[in-house]
């Protein structure tokens, strides 16, 4: 298990996302029923729970992709609950899908590119001209994304069509595009779905040096036990739209509730 790498935030310090009795409800399907959590700044904390316990609908929530039926959703202690995805993106949230969702007919390089235009600034015709502003703006974007490039170990593949590359590349690109936002909140649906072993370890060494040397808080919804254990400070469990428990790793996985909804099942 992930040994803490500083002291716990004070109980009144204000949490980076806080979700206040959240509820989403598709018809006939409540999604979601009356979830609380809160992410202090500097956290990694799993998402875990049985295939349709809600998981996902959570993280399209705190990203804006859905709206919450009933509740609230602070970030930074501001209201963002019926904020558009561009708009909470803009605050500072960059996720990752649980299926690779890259531009497969461009680069890594542009892929990756991709990832800062928020950050871009500057009028059309300085951009059109190439010139002043926009130059030093093109190279210091290109300078952070070559600082993420390195980071990641993907200097072979810059050049590469995304596209072109196998599964697990393609899963590290698309975290390389997430951090090229600067986030300050970092969603990662299942990141280590479909790995190997050698992949998953390189992918949690890198999660927590995203964590560690870029200070971004981090939620991931994960099904590899061992894999939230090692990395996660904390851990939410679902089921059937509900939150069951909320603790260390070793608290959640001795949980009784948690045991018989989840890890008490064998899984592939």
């Amino acid at each position: 298990m992930r040994e803490p790498t500083s002291p716990p935030p004070v109980a009144s310090a204000t949490p980076l996302l806080e979700v206040d009795e959240v509820s989403v409800r598709f018809g006939a399907i409540q999604a979601l029923d009356r979830v609380s959590l809160e992410i202090g700044r500097g956290e990694i904390v799993a998402i875990i729970g049985p295939n349709g316990a809600g998981k996902t609908t959570l993280l399209n929530v705190i990203s804006g992709f859905y709206h919450p039926t009933a509740g609230q959703i602070r970030f930074e202690g501001r209201d963002r609950t019926h904020l558009r995805p561009y708009d909470v993106a803009a605050l500072g949230v960059a996720r990752t899908f649980q299926n690779v969702a890259l531009f497969k007919g461009m680069s890594v390089l542009d892929n990756i590119m991709t990832g800062r235009l928020l950050k871009m600034h500057g009028s059309f015709l300085w951009e059109a001209l190439y010139w002043g502003p926009a130059m030093r703006q093109e190279l210091a974007h290109r300078e952070f994304v070559e600082r993420i490039i390195d980071f990641l170990e993907i200097e072979a593949i810059r050049k590469a069509g995304a596209g072109t590359l196998p599964y697990g590349l393609q899963k590290r690109v698309e975290l390389a595009r997430a951090l090229a936002a600067e986030p300050k909140l970092l969603l990662l649906d299942e990141p280590m779905a479909g790995m190997n072993v050698e992949e998953k370890e390189d992918m949690c060494r890198f999660v927590l040096g995203v964590n560690d040397e870029f200070g971004t808080t981090i939620a991931l919804i994960e099904h590899d036990m061992s894999v939230v254990m090692d990395i996660s400070d904390r851990v939410v469990a679902l089921d059937y739209g509900r939150k069951i428990a909320d603790g260390r790793p070793d608290e959640v996985r001795a949980d009784r509730g948690v045991i018989d909804a989840y890890l008490g099942v064998s899984h592939a």
